[in-house]
């Protein structure tokens, strides 16, 4: 195979909403380009992207799927996304590595909900971004409304480069860049070329004049000549397009029935002539601060977007080569672990068809199999260089499910299992919560865990049942108490003899010290489930040797790691053990430690105990006619409504909702809103839980 330049490899990434007909524009592509000699269709379950068993069954994406063409001399890397936001993982990994974004409507529906969820994410990696309308030919088409949905999104920089009209009931496209009509036969194809009709010359020539001053408007030469002779060629304005799609200030729109094969030999030809390359982006650093230079003379480095697990084959892992060049046989060194890994294999991967090739240079996407030390999000770089590339964050969890084997014998099966399905995808997040004992799943919706699953049964071989996970409490006190607890024990032998006096507060961060106390030490924990014990020493006169203190303290850490009310664990108190009494012979470790754990326990109970609950912070992004279903919904759930915020035709509500209350929250909110509702939450804070509620939980 070819081996192709940095300037010459266009790397795009197909995202768009459920059925806007990525996968098919993919496959037509292909076709057009001569790569397959017959297309297939994602309901005949023959397409070359969604060639996974799982996606044949479901008859969608679930994984992202790279793929190359090529086209009058350019390599096209091609990754085709999932739909569905319960993906997100697949569509970030994908967008990172993508130098360009086609993002696919169906002309029946224009910009969705999904088309939206999935915009954020474009947005924030700032890359030159296209949009494709297809399904032009479809009975209930609609390309106006479509193109208003996108300026919607995007503003007034949205610009047609073609419209679909029809010339004696053929379909047909208006291109004006290039100002010709596309007429095609109703098997697609390769399209006639004609003039533009004298009926659509008028709005032709405004289009085109409207994209002339487009370009010009981003770059500074192509603006004096605008200026100086009143428009610019064809080179011209694919110079100030490129510049204006760095800028993410212009956003040329297409039009296409990927079905019928209208249009994409033309998308191709500006991918190629237009559409920015890996080496016209902005220089990426290092997170060790270093700029890297994306050229094969540079120092080779990889980064790893994607890992596929695939039976009888093992890990497929999928790779762009951010700089220099990457041979058969070379050593790179994991940036995260520094173990090395041999490449004794590379690969251009069309779905599940593996093309071997010599050599990758830089700005190219490839994969090479049976790595031992490397994941998703990886950075191999070349032995003796540093280089770390900057990683995927990826989303926190929506939906949390405890995860049980349900054959006890399968249990180590599944924890390895679920490590191999968090390579693969970092979206997938797996836990063990001591206080619950539960194996704690996240994922990022429904549909996301019914694949967790499929994966599971059909790949690994391993039932399982969720559950709902059990909520992880914490106990504190809201006010100061005295107790003092006599431990007294004598039967033959040496005895055990300790008396112990303490006085327990609430604890801040930043309080000042107890008055009335003469404190002869301090001695502050870090609990390893979160807040602080803070201990003084406020012993006078020797009544307790200093050598016991240690065991007064061991025995309150044990009373916390297990609280009177809910078996849960006890957090921010101090302690002040100020007096007491021991025993010359019969006092010992042993006997300190349980009367420091009974004085505690006495003066707990006695300091009005509380209950704590962990609480979310939750961002909901809803349609503005919604919001009033979705805000009730929120305060049936004690959910402290922070701020509403406005963005565009959506209300972004941020709110303080308690764990135990979201349960179930994203099918709710889906069955709400019609889909049309996205959230995102983290964790914020251990917040006291209302009288009445902690009433019901500690009669429980």
């Amino acid at each position: 195979m070819k081996i192709y330049d940095d300037k010459h490899i266009k790397n795009v990434v197909f995202v768009g909403a459920h059925d806007s007909g990525k996968t098919t524009l993919s496959e037509t592509m292909l076709f057009e380009a001569g790569l397959i000699n017959r297309r297939g269709a994602v309901e005949t379950k023959n397409t070359i992207s969604d060639f996974h068993e799982v996606e044949q069954e479901r008859g969608n994406s679930v994984f992202a799927t790279p793929l190359h063409t090529e086209w009058r001399n350019y390599k096209i890397n091609i990754i085709d996304t999932p739909g569905l936001d319960d993906f997100i993982g697949e569509i970030i990994s994908s967008i990172r590595v993508a130098d360009t974004i086609v993002t696919v409507l169906n002309a029946q529906y224009g910009v969705e909900i999904g088309t939206e969820i999935i915009w954020n994410y474009v947005d924030r990696y700032s890359k030159p971004t296209l949009f494709v309308i297809n399904q032009i030919d479809h009975i209930n088409a609609n390309f106006d409304e479509s193109f208003k949905s996108i300026t919607s999104l995007v503003g007034k920089n949205a610009v047609k480069i073609q419209y679909p009209i029809k010339i004696d009931g053929a379909q047909c496209i208006v291109d004006v860049l290039k100002m010709k009509v596309y007429k095609f036969k109703p098997t697609g194809g390769k399209p006639e070329k004609l003039p533009i009709p004298d009926d659509q010359m008028e709005l032709a020539n405004k289009l085109h004049n409207e994209l002339i001053e487009k370009a010009a408007e981003n770059d500074d030469e192509l603006l004096e000549l605008f200026f100086e002779k009143g428009t610019l060629n064809e080179d011209e304005m694919r110079k100030g397009i490129k510049a204006g799609m760095l800028k993410q200030e212009l956003f040329p729109v297409f039009c296409v029935s990927a079905l019928n094969d209208m249009g994409t030999g033309r998308l191709m030809g500006f991918i190629d002539n237009v559409a920015p390359a890996a080496a016209d982006l902005n220089i990426e650093q290092t997170l060790e601060g270093k700029d890297i230079i994306g050229k094969k003379e540079a120092p080779t480095s990889l980064f790893v977007f994607k890992t596929l697990n695939e039976p009888n084959l093992g890990q497929i892992t999928y790779f762009k080569v951010v700089s220099g060049e990457i041979k058969v046989n070379d050593k790179m060194v994991n940036s995260r672990n520094g173990e090395t890994e041999a490449i004794n294999q590379l690969f251009i991967m069309d779905g599940k068809k593996r093309e071997p090739v010599s050599k990758l240079t830089a700005g190219d996407i490839g994969a090479t199999l049976k790595l031992k030390y490397t994941e998703t999000n990886d950075t191999l770089h070349e032995v003796g260089k540093s280089i770390t590339i900057r990683p995927i964050k990826y989303p926190e969890p929506r939906i949390r499910r405890s995860i049980v084997a349900e054959n006890k014998k399968d249990e180590e099966k599944l924890n390895e299992a679920l490590k191999k399905i968090h390579n693969q995808d970092p979206t997938v997040t797996i836990h063990y919560a001591k206080e619950s004992k539960q194996l704690i799943l996240g994922c990022q919706g429904e549909l996301h865990l019914a694949i967790v699953n499929w994966q599971l049964e059909n790949e690994y071989g391993i039932k399982v049942r969720f559950e709902k996970p059990k909520i992880t409490y914490r106990e504190t006190i809201k006010r100061s108490s005295t107790s003092s607890y006599k431990h007294k024990k004598q039967s033959g032998g040496a005895g055990q003899f300790a008396q112990v006096h303490m006085k327990i507060e609430p604890w801040e961060e930043g309080m000042p010290d107890p008055e009335g106390f003469n404190i002869r030490g301090k001695e502050e924990v870090d609990l390893p489930w979160g807040g602080k014990l803070v201990f003084y020493n406020c012993i006078v006169g020797g009544v307790i040797d200093l050598r016991y203190l240690p065991s007064v303290m061991k025995g309150i850490l044990e009373v916390m790691e297990s609280g009177p009310l809910t078996d849960s664990y006890i957090r921010d108190v101090r302690v002040m053990v100020y007096d007491g009494k021991m025993h010359s012979v019969d006092s010992n470790d042993i006997s300190f430690k349980i009367a420091g754990a009974h004085a505690f326990k006495e003066a707990f109970l006695n300091a009005n105990p509380k209950l704590l609950e962990p609480a979310q912070e939750l961002t909901v992004k809803v349609p503005e006619e919604m919001v009033g279903n979705v805000m009730t919904d929120l305060q049936s759930r004690r959910s402290i409504i922070q701020s509403v915020e406005s963005n565009g035709h959506y209300q972004i509500l941020k709110c303080i909702a308690p764990a135990a209350e979201l349960f179930g929250y994203s099918t709710s909110l889906r069955s709400l809103t019609q889909g049309r509702a996205s959230f995102s939450s983290k964790f914020s804070a251990y917040q006291p839980v209302p009288s009445n509620v902690q009433q019901q939980l500690v009669n429980h």
